[in-house]
């Protein structure tokens, strides 16, 4: 997905996210997770351009990456920076982030958080 030119791009991959998403979906909280479900969403749609692409691989490497500039694991502030890089990502693709997207965000949300 990513064409190499950042760091965090060469850590996405879909097994990654999952994972990521699985062991700290409860810590990282609603807001992170459907940020990040949504660029997933769009992400995986064939009609979402390769540069918006390539920005939403940038924030999920970013997402996924164990260190980065706030530690996780830190109650609250750790996912901090990476809503704030998926919020980023969000606004420079708005334009291709579709109804469909954010309803299966809601929906996966729905499933794991009742």
């Amino acid at each position: 997905m990513s064409d190499g030119s950042n760091e965090f791009g060469k850590e996405y991959n879909k097994s990654s996210f999952w994972r990521k998403m699985k062991a700290h979906a409860v810590t990282a909280g609603n807001d992170v997770v459907e940020k990040a479900l949504t660029l997933y969403y769009c992400l995986i749609d064939r009609d979402t351009p390769a540069w918006a692409k390539t920005i939403i691989v940038s924030a999920l490497g970013y997402f996924v990456v164990p260190v980065d500039a706030i530690p996780d694991l830190l109650p609250i502030a750790g996912y901090g920076d990476d809503l704030g890089a998926l919020a980023s990502a969000l606004a420079m693709v708005a334009v291709h982030i579709k109804p469909k997207h954010k309803e299966k965000a809601k929906e996966r949300l729905r499933i794991w958080f009742g």
